[in-house]
């Protein structure tokens, strides 16, 4: 039984997410009402604080950004559905479980409330659950996630990252000898 959760879990949450994030898109991308109140009410906060701008249709998180996140999330997700490229899935899910963080977060302590388009709350009840299932797999697939975040910390910081690894290795290192 154990070993089918194993097996059909990440397959599920592959296609739930990537179903939910491309549904996502047409409202992005099309401009439609409900993207146009929920990015305003956010826009109109951020003036708020002197950031007016951050949310709008050239800002840096619009929903063109944050659309194109989910797409290329969505995109990971199920490319990753393909078993020689499994570690894109991981990718995906940690792309979904920061943009998730965003918009779970701004549902709850931004003026934006977890129902701003009287949905009865669906868009928000979507983005929890997208955004529990993406730390559920990160936190299943840790292996993979520390092997991605390890190469990209030796990419951006080649001589620190090694010093880290060095570091971690020793005492098993000392541990051989000592034997």
């Amino acid at each position: 039984m154990l070993s089918h959760v194993k097996k059909y879990a990440p397959v599920a949450y592959a296609l739930i997410a990537g179903a939910v994030f491309l549904d996502s898109l047409r409202f992005k991308f099309t401009n439609a009402p409900e993207t146009q109140v929920i990015f305003g009410k956010l826009d109109a906060w951020a003036a708020g604080f002197g950031a007016g701008g951050l949310f709008d249709q050239t800002g840096l998180f619009s929903q063109y950004v944050i659309g194109s996140a989910e797409l290329v999330a969505s995109t990971l997700l199920l490319i990753g559905l393909v078993p020689a490229l499994r570690r894109l899935q991981t990718l995906g899910a940690l792309i979904a479980t920061a943009v998730m963080t965003g918009a779970v977060s701004f549902h709850l302590f931004t003026p934006l409330g977890i129902d701003p388009n009287n949905d009865g709350g669906g868009l928000f009840a979507m983005a929890v659950a997208v955004w529990l299932a993406s730390i559920a797999y990160l936190l299943f697939h840790r292996s993979t996630l520390l092997s991605i975040l390890t190469g990209v910390g030796r990419a951006i910081l080649p001589g620190h990252a090694r010093t880290v690894v060095d570091r971690t290795s020793a005492p098993a290192k000392l541990a051989s000898v000592q034997s």
